[in-house]
């Protein structure tokens, strides 16, 4: 396993509140299934934000869980974690079970949680806890035309 893929006790050691040396973690999740330009961009747009970029990576179940659609992830987590952590603008993966990373955010505190766009504020989970300690959280813009469920449909149909 790449050692940017954190368990959550590591993470926390790692760039924990207490631990960051006065850098500004930046945190964003998503189920990352077939990483397209769309993930990237929002990925970017997120380590602008701060000194380090934190993905938390929904495991398998929790895509499940989503009702995603059959079959998936397409990506089994470990490789999907693989996948983000070799990203030069990710410095650390964490994969949760839960179905959202409210566990996480609220262990790791970070100086800034990002989603996309086509998430309202009052949608985004985690946004109390980091908003009570002085955090803030930064709603990026979703490029239009890609997303994972599209793509695969476009496959399903024939049209790719």
């Amino acid at each position: 396993m790449h050692p940017a893929v954190l368990t959550l006790d590591e993470l926390i050691v790692r760039f924990g509140p207490g631990k960051r040396n006065g850098k500004r973690v930046v945190f964003t999740n998503g189920c990352f299934d077939l990483l397209h330009p769309g993930h990237i961009h929002i990925l970017e747009q997120a380590r602008r934000q701060g000194d380090v970029l934190v993905v938390g990576l929904n495991s398998d179940d929790s895509v499940r869980r989503q009702m995603k659609g059959p079959g998936r992830p397409v990506i089994p987590a470990e490789e999907r974690a693989e996948i983000l952590a070799s990203l030069e603008c990710v410095d650390a993966v964490v994969i949760f079970e839960e179905a959202t990373p409210q566990r996480v955010i609220a262990a790791l505190l970070p100086n800034v949680l990002v989603k996309g766009g086509d998430w309202s504020a009052d949608q985004i989970v985690g946004r109390e806890e980091v908003e009570a300690v002085g955090g803030k959280v930064v709603r990026v813009e979703v490029m239009p035309g890609y997303s994972t469920s599209e793509i695969l449909n476009k496959i399903a149909n024939g049209e790719g």
